[in-house]
């Protein structure tokens, strides 16, 4: 199987690069720029090599920098971004501050031809991040395109097969991000799209067939897309040597407690234990006002609970989780920057009483998962089903989390759903938020003193980026009025239309 290494120097949406790839059925690992050696990748026998982009300037002392006799392998290589400045800077080129300035957003890319831009025409739009530029190319380099500020927003060295690009094709904005990928993948590095799920599915159950032999699993189950894949795909690899504790910890959607045990419980034949946690979930956070305590709390819960559990059930060795990929970048990762800690990333506790954690779904993207999951058999309203965080609502409500607030909020949660589907509108993500702020209302001729709610509603199709969703202004006025009549302490309903970036998705 061809496999392209993915080098991360740090960038928030680096893991993007892979998933491109990946769409490709082309295989792509992911390590840190540190500590891997020109020898270890030789050795590895990658096909080609991504730079990814970072945060750092690479003239700086403290900057992420590479093996400078990587470029000298014979591999392919594939600069982005920061990637691209270091492949000139290692080479013995120059880079500065950009002196037509900085370059963020869309912008015309003037293409000169070259190995990267076969089919791509002369001038297109892409996505460009950057405040430092290639000054001087280096030896045996030729640029192969440009902008109105940035002179060399591509360079090439076909004899050493060595290539930069100063924008990001990874992302959807850049109009033939993808194609430009692929001529690198298949027509550069000559792979072979022959990576697929089904790949992954037999890898990996045969994988911890042998790894968890003779131990006792107990699986994190929140009953959302991502913790419902890994107990099917564990399941098919220990059998019932797997336990799901499924904690209802008073965080979840209107009746979304008894649909988990509905769909994982009866139509699957999961063995699981429903354990009802609300009481004591609230109690410990009681007077938590700040969203990464609010992670961190629950997460230590969620392990607390376990623990207990694991001593009713005979002590199993093991703990699975549903983490994917985007919650670890989102929660940091190497030089990475922190945006939000997840339960399952950042907020395990120090301390714990299992030998080890096992993530069958660590390196997948929420597509990735999905078709993981309709291949497993999962039915189809339950692979489909929009994704929920972990933390619950608690991380939909600003502020401090109480029963009064969690009731509110899953009525008027409720009600916006059933009209969003109603009207087929058609977002991957839709919900509310409660915010901390009130604002004078009136019913009849009494004076109203109730919360601000938030809809939130997202189109994506990685959740690394997303657009906020142009919903007709039809089914956002019947929420509005719905909300305000039939939820009692709520006065006023806002829409959010903020896309990701500068904002994520959740709002806490």
């Amino acid at each position: 199987m061809d496999r392209i290494l993915v080098l991360d120097f740090g960038g928030q949406y680096n893991q993007l690069i892979a998933r491109r790839v990946r769409a490709e059925h082309v295989y792509a690992e992911i390590r840190p720029y540190s500590g891997l050696t020109a020898e270890t990748i030789r050795k590895s026998g990658y096909r080609g090599i991504i730079f990814t982009g970072g945060p750092n300037s690479v003239y700086e002392p403290s900057s992420p920098h590479v093996d400078p006799s990587v470029l000298g392998l014979g591999i392919p290589v594939l600069g982005i971004c920061y990637g691209h400045q270091l492949i000139a800077y290692t080479a013995g080129g120059t880079v500065g501050p950009a002196e037509g300035g900085s370059e963020y957003g869309r912008t015309v890319l003037y293409s000169e031809g070259g190995a990267l831009f076969d089919g791509v025409p002369g001038e297109s739009i892409v996505w460009m991040s950057h405040t430092d530029t290639v000054t001087e190319l280096p030896a045996g380099f030729r640029s192969a395109a440009r902008t109105d500020k940035c002179v060399c927003a591509a360079m090439e060295d076909e004899e050493r097969k060595l290539y930069g690009v100063q924008f990001h094709p990874e992302v959807t904005h850049t109009e033939y991000g993808r194609q430009i990928l692929r001529n690198f993948i298949f027509g550069v590095c000559g792979c072979s799209p022959d990576w697929k799920m089904d790949d992954f599915i037999s890898a990996s159950v045969e994988r911890y067939r042998k790894e968890l032999s003779g131990k006792k699993v107990l699986l994190a189950l929140s009953g959302g897309v991502d913790s419902s894949v890994t107990a099917v795909l564990l399941h098919k690899a220990v059998g019932n040597a797997l336990s799901c504790v499924f904690v209802d910890h008073g965080l979840l959607r209107k009746n979304e407690g008894d649909m988990v045990e509905r769909h994982l419980g009866e139509k699957l034949g999961l063995n699981i234990t429903r354990v009802r946690a609300e009481d004591r979930f609230l109690a410990r956070l009681k007077g938590v006002t700040q969203p990464e305590q609010k992670r961190k709390i629950i997460g230590e819960e969620f392990i607390r609970v376990f623990e207990d559990e694991a001593d009713r059930l005979g002590s199993p060795e093991i703990l699975a989780q549903g983490t994917i990929y985007p919650d670890v970048i989102e929660s940091g990762r190497g030089d990475s920057a922190v945006i939000k800690s997840h339960h399952t990333v950042g907020g395990l506790p120090d301390t714990m009483t299992f030998e080890k954690v096992v993530e069958p779904l660590r390196e997948l993207f929420k597509d990735e998962v999905r078709e993981v999951g309709e291949k497993l058999g999962i039915p189809r309203e339950l692979v489909w089903r929009q994704p929920f965080p972990g933390p619950g609502l608690a991380v939909r409500i600003i502020g401090e989390v109480t029963k009064e607030k969690l009731d509110m909020l899953r009525e008027a949660d409720a009600v916006f759903r059933e009209e969003t589907d109603a009207a087929g509108a058609g977002p991957d993500q839709y919900f509310a938020v409660l915010t901390d702020t009130r604002s004078v209302g009136v019913m009849g001729d009494d004076r109203t003193y109730g919360y601000t709610l938030a809809l939130r509603a997202v189109s994506t199709d990685d959740f690394m980026t997303a657009e906020w969703t142009r919903l007709p202004y039809g089914v956002l006025e019947k929420a509005s009025s719905r909300i305000t009549n039939e939820v009692k302490g709520i006065t006023r309903v806002v829409y959010d239309i903020t896309s990701k970036p500068p904002a994520t998705v959740e709002w806490e």
